[in-house]
């Protein structure tokens, strides 16, 4: 059984394309997105585009609603610590929410289609990392399912995926795959929402204050200048010559 782990970013959203157009073989068997609940609108738009091109289903998953969960203080567990890893005064929390909100509902997707067929290898899974990534590639932990790079296998780069689609379906955008308020959005990616998309960087300031000491009793921040995000001064980035140490986006694995 091949799967795909779609994020609807980038290099998911490329390489599930490709398998459509018989780039990359064999067509998975399906798609699977986990949703955070917490995604900007242009991604779900973009997801209903999506599906609209795919020869093959797309699943929907979710472990819940990543955004309510963390304002209330708890993780999926029903434990009192967020997934998200806040900023505080002595550092960067434990980062959860990639295994909470997405790896375990893809994961009990795939188990609830392969029921008792959990043989070793069974599961081919499609992961969405391309060659300026590569360190990020790992195996699944999971006997009867092997992570596959097929981006990796053509030797492509995230650039080559943006080429791709650009000459593929020339005038549409791609969307970027990340929650609204992730605290691994570098200060350009900050600074886009605000001007591109003001409501969903006034969701995530509004988010920002509402976490400020939910479920600890440190300060949290989502920015790590610990300050407000809706106090923090985004303008020339360019002359500071700022470096995203982060990934760009979640691509529906992130951190994995």
């Amino acid at each position: 059984m091949n799967v795909l782990s779609l994020g609807a970013g980038v290099q998911s959203t490329v390489m599930a394309l490709m398998a459509a157009h018989g780039e990359i073989e064999p067509m998975p068997d399906c798609a699977i997105f986990a949703d955070t609940q917490f995604e900007p609108l242009q991604v779900y738009d973009h997801l209903d585009w999506l599906e609209t091109q795919l020869p093959y289903p797309v699943y929907r998953v979710t472990e819940g609603n990543l955004k309510n969960d963390t304002i209330a203080g708890l993780n999926t567990t029903g434990q009192a610590f967020s997934a998200i890893p806040f900023f505080t005064a002595t550092g960067i929390g434990r980062r959860q929410c990639t295994k909470e909100y997405k790896i375990v509902p893809i994961r009990r997707k795939i188990s609830e289609m392969v029921g008792t067929k959990k043989r070793p290898g069974f599961v081919r899974q499609w992961i969405g990392i391309s060659t300026d990534e590569a360190m990020r590639m790992k195996p699944s932990g999971v006997k009867y399912i092997d992570n596959v790079y097929p981006l990796i296998d053509a030797k492509m780069s995230r650039h080559d995926c943006r080429r791709w689609f650009e000459r593929n379906y020339p005038g549409r955008a791609l969307a970027k795959s990340a929650c609204v308020a992730c605290p691994f959005h570098n200060d350009a990616m900050w600074r886009d929402m605000k001007m591109q998309d003001p409501a969903s960087f006034q969701q995530a300031a509004d988010f920002d204050k509402a976490i400020r000491q939910s479920g600890t009793s440190a300060k949290q921040f989502v920015h790590r200048s610990c300050k407000p995000l809706d106090e923090v001064d985004f303008r020339n980035l360019e002359d500071m010559g700022q470096i995203n140490m982060f990934n760009e986006e979640c691509e529906g694995m992130c951190g994995v």
